[in-house]
């Protein structure tokens, strides 16, 4: 099986090199310094799981150069996602298939319509890491751990192939019964934890021990819960309860990707998660008044990191 990460990342350089390790056939699509790295020194991982190196590694910025593969690890940022699904038509054949692991649940919908709904699955995953430097990746928390499934959710060979490729390397893997719901809980957990770390500028630790900011944490994911019902989604009861929990056991000094973004003045996935769930919510006519204050008070932030507003 020839799998390529489009986008060797935190998130993609994880995974993959856990998969390389493993002895599988995985071409890296990088770019820039980080390509040179790893085309120099191979890609090294530091890991709470233990710390490898995967030298040689098969690394280009051209999918023509990789041709077609079995599988594509969409590992880009979210806002990423629909620039990436054109550039990876040379790696996409007739019976590839792809496979999204970012934050939101856009991402399959923005493959679709470039790709094809045939080519396409839901996925997830969830660690905490970072890039230390061109061609070094940091995982400092949370078990690592990724979900996919068809779209429909039927049961299918490619699906359990990737699942034994991933079981082999050693990663915590499951398909599960509704990939929807799996992929709409993630997102209840990411855009409570990436809003409430960027609009407090704290670390998980301090707003979910603080009284008025842990209230606040969980009206974000009750209007959540509240527009995926009113989208026929079918979180459980406990959705809500349940992330809060898993929130309570993360390491005190976590913060989220998307709050280091905007904390450092780059673009982040705001408009694929705070931004999405106003957007939704419009179209239902779900009330989510938090989450449309959270992202209205970052995007002053997120439109000088792209160049749109001067201040």
């Amino acid at each position: 099986m020839k799998i390529a990460i489009f986008g060797t990342g935190a998130v993609g350089g994880y995974f993959g090199g856990r998969l390389a390790q493993a002895g599988r056939q995985v071409v890296f699509i990088a770019r820039g310094k980080h390509l040179q790295a790893l085309q120099a020194n191979g890609l090294k991982v530091d890991s709470i799981n233990g710390d490898f190196t995967v030298h040689p590694v098969q690394a280009t910025d051209d999918p023509t150069e990789a041709g077609v593969v079995d599988a594509v690890i969409v590992g880009v940022k979210a806002w990423q996602v629909p620039e990436a699904a054109e550039a990876m038509r040379p790696m996409v054949g007739p019976q590839t298939f792809v496979v999204p692991l970012q934050n939101g649940v856009d991402a399959p919908s923005q493959l679709v319509a470039v790709l094809g709904a045939e080519h396409v699955l839901g996925g997830l995953c969830g660690l905490w890491s970072f890039v230390v430097e061109p061609g070094h990746i940091r995982h400092a928390g949370v078990d690592p751990f990724v979900n996919f499934g068809e779209l429909d959710n039927r049961a299918s060979d490619r699906t359990e192939k990737l699942r034994q490729a991933f079981a082999q390397a050693n990663v915590n893997v499951e398909i599960p019964p509704d990939i929807h719901v799996a992929m709409w809980r993630k997102f209840l957990f990411i855009v409570s934890t990436s809003g409430m770390g960027a609009v407090t500028r704290s670390p998980i630790g301090t707003y979910r021990e603080l009284p008025e900011t842990r209230k606040m944490l969980e009206q974000v994911m009750s209007e959540v819960f509240q527009l995926a019902r009113a989208h026929n989604i079918d979180l459980p009861e406990d959705a809500v309860s349940t992330a809060l929990a898993f929130i309570d056991g993360l390491p005190a000094s976590g913060t989220a990707s998307m709050q280091r973004d905007i904390m450092e003045g780059r673009p982040s996935e705001l408009e694929t998660q705070n931004g999405a769930v106003v957007r939704m919510a419009q179209e239902v006519g779900v009330d989510t008044p938090l989450n449309a204050f959270i992202y209205h008070s970052l995007l002053p932030m997120e439109l000088r990191a792209r160049g749109q507003v001067e201040f």
